[in-house]
């Protein structure tokens, strides 16, 4: 399996009404220097709706961005029950993580 494949994998592990960080999943395939390819990969996630790409966010809680705008990934992450304030998401209340 490849880097993009494991990354989408983590991803989808991520609970609806939690988030996770590109450095989290980094972190989490032994390549914690490896953020801005986690998101390069979840930018090529060919099934959006399965693999809950809106879920990953930056390590300081900033939403980043999204294949289908900025807006978009908030308004899904709040539809899961995920507070956004500022674009900012409080880690120590929503952060997912793996193992």
């Amino acid at each position: 399996m490849g880097f993009d494949e494991e990354v989408l994998e983590l991803c989808a592990k991520v609970p609806e009404g939690k988030v996770t960080t590109y450095k989290e999943i980094a972190v989490a395939l032994n390549q914690p220097l490896s953020a801005r390819a986690v998101g390069n990969a979840l930018n090529k996630n060919p099934l959006p709706v399965k693999i809950p790409c809106h879920r990953v966010i930056c390590f300081n809680g900033h939403v980043g961005g999204y294949v289908s705008g900025k807006e978009k990934k908030i308004e899904l992450l709040q539809k899961e029950g995920v507070e956004v304030i500022e674009d900012f998401i409080d880690l120590d209340e929503y952060l997912f993580r793996f193992g």
